[in-house]
């Protein structure tokens, strides 16, 4: 169920971020002291003395709304449509009346405080790559605009426009994790897998080349299916669930229009969230993402 009460209401959007905020105690932004008492209030936000620094704060303070224009409650609408129901950001724009600028800047901003995914190995692991087109969008540049063709045969790279983004799935620990790279190399594979709970890994891989030194090392075992020779599984042994999860990925940035390159990562952590929040009712779905950029 959507929580339209956040959004019409700003009270009860502050009530939410009250609870989220502070949900193991009240604590000074500035100096960590638990120390604090409440100290009125800011328009309809709770207002907090810290009697170690002296220094007063409101739930806002410390968090990305802070020094913000926007309301609680418009900055609730522009997360919950752009994770929950991936909306582009001019159909944002547009739903709230803003400017392009100011629904970007607090995507970004939003994106930006996600943390980065903590990948913790326990094998099976399965892992492939996927290139997505992605450029200089959204950033001054002195040089002249690229084609967007991207013809060049053969794997694409960073420097081309079109990064790889890894795909693993393990299934000893049911987690899914995209990562993007700068290339497909072996040394990016290795840095992948290095978090690992056992001391030999088994890893399903396809026949791509970055896959082919797991073999001689007895860290990993390599069992892998080759898609140019039309298999595609053979047993236990295949990718599909890695494949599966990027087509998802590619479906995420498709209403974007071509994410820079040099945000790729924070709409990337921003889709991993989007993934968690599956299945999840509009409330807690809400209370799971402010608590992500928390």
């Amino acid at each position: 169920m959507i929580p339209w009460n956040r959004f019409v209401s700003e009270s009860a959007a502050a009530d939410l971020l009250q609870q989220v905020h502070w949900r193991d105690g009240v604590e000074c932004p500035r100096c960590r002291s638990d120390l604090t008492v409440r100290n009125g209030s800011y328009r309809v936000y709770q207002r907090y003395l810290c009697k170690n620094c002296g220094r007063t704060f409101n739930d806002k303070t410390g968090t990305i709304f802070a020094h913000s224009k926007l309301t609680l409650k418009e900055w609730y609408f522009t997360i919950y449509a752009f994770l929950r129901f991936n909306t582009s950001l001019r159909q944002i724009e547009a739903e709230l009346d803003l400017s392009y600028r100011t629904v970007r800047q607090r995507v970004e901003r939003f994106a930006r405080a996600l943390d980065a995914p903590s990948i913790t190995l326990s094998g099976p692991v399965k892992i492939d790559e996927v290139y997505v087109s992605t450029g200089l969008k959204g950033r001054e540049r002195d040089q002249e605009s690229r084609s967007r063709g991207l013809s060049t045969r053969g794997r694409e790279s960073y420097d081309g426009d079109k990064p790889p983004v890894f795909t693993l799935v393990d299934r000893g620990a049911d987690g899914r994790y995209v990562v993007p790279a700068k290339s497909a190399e072996e040394s990016t594979v290795r840095l992948l897998l290095t978090d690992r709970e056992q001391e030999s890994l088994t890893v399903y891989t396809d026949g791509f080349r970055a896959y082919d030194p797991l073999e001689d090392d007895d860290s990993f075992t390599r069992k892998y299916v080759v898609h140019g020779d039309g298999e595609y599984a053979d047993g236990d042994v295949h990718v599909n669930g890695c494949e599966s999860h990027a087509s998802l990925t590619r479906r995420w940035l498709s209403p974007h229009r071509g994410v820079s390159k040099d945000k790729l990562t924070p709409y990337l952590r921003a889709f991993e969230l989007c993934r968690e929040l599956y299945r999840k009712p509009g409330d807690e779905a809400l209370k799971h993402t402010l608590d992500a950029a928390l």
